[in-house]
């Protein structure tokens, strides 16, 4: 299987429902480092997994939907944790509906899957892998 990842970053606002979340229940503000990996078994015509630019120009306009942003005031999230693996998903589907409008051009028809992986910390991360 070959791979591609790109990478982006967000800036949110949230806070959690649940004593498990402890101090986070409380307004705070996060920084995701927010990597995109995209595969394929076979290579395109062009001997790549999809268009480098595209992915980037894609990932950061779906990133740019949350970046800066209270997600507690946003309809989408209305009475939902948005936790990392949460968000790990939001942005995968967001692209992949992007990958099956054609906006990462022709040669990502063949792709297996994607996935994305936001960093919390240089300790901490959660990822959503899905086929497309």
């Amino acid at each position: 299987m070959f791979s591609i990842t790109v990478r982006d970053h967000i800036m949110v606002a949230h806070s959690f429902r649940g004593e498990v979340f402890g101090p986070a229940q409380r307004l705070h503000g996060a920084t995701f480092l927010v990597d995109a990996t995209f595969r394929r078994e076979q290579l395109d015509q062009d001997n790549i997994v999809v268009d480098i630019g595209l992915a980037t120009r894609e990932l950061g306009a779906v990133v740019a939907e949350l970046n800066y942003r209270n997600l507690d005031h946003e309809p989408d999230f209305a009475g939902v944790n948005t936790s990392t693996e949460f968000l790990a998903k939001v942005v995968a589907d967001r692209l992949a509906d992007r990958v099956h409008q054609g906006a990462l051009g022709a040669g990502a028809r063949g792709l297996a899957g994607l996935t994305v992986t936001l960093h919390e910390s240089h300790v901490a991360w959660a990822s959503y892998e899905r086929a497309l």
